[in-house]
Order: C-alpha cells, then sequence, then structure tokens
C-alpha cells in the first residue's frame, strides 16, 4: 500500500459513486426512495466502518502483516461496495 491517504481516498470515492447512482435512482423511480435511500445509508456505515479498519491494523509494528492487511482490506472495498452496488440494480429492475 502506497499511503493511507490513498486508501482514504479510494473509499471515499466509493461511496461518492454509490451516492450519486442512488440519486439518479431515487430521480428515475421516485416510488422506490425508501428502498434506495437505505442502500444509502448503509454504504455511509460501511465507509465508517472500513475508515476504522484503515486507521487500526491489526499487527502495526510488523511491516509484512500490515501490507496483507490492507491488501485484504482493498479487496474487502471492492466486494462490500460491489454488494451495495448489486443491492442498487436489483432495486431498480
Amino acid at each position: 500500500m502506497a499511503n493511507l491517504r490513498i486508501l482514504k481516498k479510494e473509499i471515499d470515492y466509493c461511496l461518492e459513486e454509490l451516492v450519486f447512482d442512488c440519486d439518479m435512482a431515487i430521480y428515475m423511480q421516485p416510488n422506490k426512495d425508501k428502498e434506495i435511500f437505505e442502500v444509502m445509508q448503509k454504504g455511509v456505515e460501511l465507509r465508517n466502518e472500513l475508515f476504522v479498519k484503515a486507521n487500526n491494523p491489526t499487527e502495526p509494528h510488523n511491516a509484512l502483516l500490515v501490507r496483507r492487511y490492507y491488501a485484504a482490506l482493498r479487496r474487502e472495498i471492492g466486494e462490500a461496495f460491489g454488494e451495495l452496488f448489486g443491492q442498487l440494480s436489483e432495486i431498480v429492475k
């Protein structure tokens, strides 16, 4: 991992994309706004959880474990936000 700041920006970017897609979905299908808003709330909660994980690696004094920890965290970011985008897609079908 190059930089913790960049990782946090990536987390925020994923959230921004999710919120933008949710806003567009609410605009296009206002009758499903409650379900879409729930996905948006889950995204914000996920962002907060990921920030806590990013700020608190399990073994901060072992460089190899820290690299593995952040690599796993990157995979988790992709999978978790991918799942939320999938939920959004199911709602707006």
